[in-house]
């Protein structure tokens, strides 16, 4: 059974008359009186419809008492038309021929009513499609993007063009539309055309192009694949492929690049006096150049003669003589003097070889010590000592204490020397360096490795033990200071008891010599 699709609106005609829109191919259902029942003393209903000339045709008539209506129709619609339970006409596989008037009479045993219906056929587009798509798209100049076609649609469908998703205007210009509408005789069915024309630029590389069919059941959009743009060149350039610098003996290739789309496939090369005419490839090849081949070189368009770029080369060489030359024989012991002369072109570094390889002369440096440090790794029972020095030739190294590993490097004039010591008391340990230039010594302060453990255990008993020292120091100090007090009283003592007894000079007897010596030893 076919799905039925309805969409029902009352039109605002003067007679009143229903509108019922179906789809192409489906089946039209047209209501009687709007799908209301029909009165209770209903005697028949029958559908009719206005035919092309005007006049009425019968459709069928459907008896109240009896249950299946009677065809009267003698033509197409004999096959298609029937009649459901609510007294809807049925019209089987519409098409756009049923867009007609169908008209309900109702007879009852007082009244007769008519109830016309106009029925519109809808169908959406076949198939949508671009037709004779280009290949490629010409710079400045209008080329036809392609030609979209919606098939075979009632209402005729509309069709818009995008670019990168914005509508396109027509100017006239860049932008040209042309659209055409075809009618089948025999469906009734429109056919809808539109052309695109379109002067890209440089900017439309990469562009998508769109076609938009608009109907009332449904909108379609297809795009196209990004055009290639074409475009004449509008600048020549001229590259030399070589290394640098240039030197006499090299190969060097010309290399002519122009910046049109498609690229330029033939080129001419203006070699000194000879113009030179290269197709498919863009490059030339100078072989074993000379220094005669200095001076500026020319490419051009063969197309275009005019367009064309140039660039200088310049040959560098070397002529090099040595005096003298061939075999020489010395004394050993004498001087050998070799002279070089040379002639170039461009900077020129001279080098001696001996048997071979290089020769290079040396950088004699006395040593000099920049670094000696001393390192401890946890709680290990050792340290390190690193002694580095820079010098030319190698420094040798002494240490001034013995050592249980040695460790030694020499990179580019910086000597590294390392040992590892086991301080079981405080040490100032010496590292001294030396070569044929001269010498450097220094020292550094290492302490026990045991002790550092001792000191480690307990800062608190360290305080305290520092404070009784310091309290202790403070004691002795003031006692040695009241004794020595104390001898300067007695001492002043006697001198003044001396004086007051006897107000003459005094002369002391040599036993109070002995027993004033006596009290001095005792204090």
């Amino acid at each position: 059974m076919a799905e039925t699709l309805l969409m029902t609106h009352a039109d605002t005609a003067v007679w009143g008359t229903e509108t019922v829109t179906a789809l192409y191919g489906e089946t039209i259902t047209v209501p009687c009186n709007g799908g209301a029942l029909p009165p209770t003393d209903v005697m028949f209903i029958k559908w009719k419809y206005e035919k092309d000339d005007g006049t009425p045709g019968d459709l069928l008539i459907k008896q109240a008492h009896k249950d299946k209506a009677t065809v009267q129709a003698n033509d197409d619609y004999a096959q298609r038309v029937s009649i459901n339970d609510k007294f809807s006409l049925l019209i089987n596989q519409a098409s756009l021929k049923d867009q007609k008037t169908f008209t309900c009479m109702v007879v009852s045993d007082v009244n007769l009513m008519e109830y016309p219906v106009s029925v519109i056929v809808h169908k959406k587009p076949s198939s949508v499609e671009i037709m004779d798509k280009s290949e490629v798209l010409q710079k400045d100049k209008p080329t036809t993007v392609g030609t979209c076609v919606a098939a075979d649609a009632n209402p005729a469908a509309s069709i818009t063009w995008k670019k990168n998703g914005k509508p396109l205007v027509v100017d006239g210009k860049a932008v040209m539309i042309t659209s055409s509408m075809k009618l089948d005789p025999a469906t009734g069915l429109s056919t809808t055309s539109s052309t695109l024309q379109y002067a890209a630029t440089k900017g439309d590389i990469g562009a998508v192009f769109a076609c938009v069919s608009t109907h009332e059941l449904t909108n379609q959009e297809i795009d196209l694949e990004p055009f290639p743009i074409h475009y004449p060149s509008e600048n020549v350039s001229l590259q030399i492929v070589s290394k640098e610098p240039i030197v006499e003996g090299d190969n060097v290739t010309l290399k002519c690049q122009a910046d049109g789309n498609p690229p330029p496939s033939a080129f001419f090369f203006h070699i000194k006096d000879q113009k030179i005419l290269v197709e498919n490839v863009d490059n030339y090849t100078l072989t074993t150049i000379s220094r005669e081949a200095t001076g500026e070189y020319k490419c051009s368009l063969a197309d275009n003669e005019k367009m064309e770029a140039s660039k200088s080369i310049v040959v560098n060489y070397l002529d090099l003589s040595l005096n003298p030359t061939g075999k020489v024989v010395k004394t050993l012991g004498d001087t050998l003097s070799v002279k070089a002369e040379k002639s170039a072109l461009g900077d020129a570094m001279m080098s001696w070889t001996k048997n071979g390889e290089k020769v290079k002369e040396p950088e004699f440096r006395k040593p000099v010590i920049t670094s000696l440090t001393k390192q401890r790794a946890g709680d290990a029972q050792y340290k390190v000592l690193t002694c580095e020095a820079k010098g030319v030739p190698e420094p040798s190294f002494q240490w001034s204490v013995n050592s249980t590993n040695e460790e030694s490097s020499y990179i580019n004039g910086k000597a590294i020397h390392k040992i590892t010591v086991i301080p079981k008391v405080n040490l100032t340990v010496t590292c001294s360096v030396s070569n044929k230039l001269g010498s450097d010594v220094m020292t550094i302060n290492v302490s026990s490795v045991f002790k550092d453990d001792k000191e480690g255990k307990g800062s608190q008993e360290d305080s305290e033990d520092q404070t009784k020292l310091i309290v202790g120091v403070v004691v002795g100090l003031l006692i040695v200071a009241a004794i020595m007090g104390l001898i300067y009283l007695l001492y002043m003592k006697n001198s003044r008891q001396g004086s007051w007894t006897t107000g003459e000079k005094e002369v002391g007897t040599s036993e109070e010599s002995k027993k004033l010596e006596e009290n001095n030893h005792s204090v």
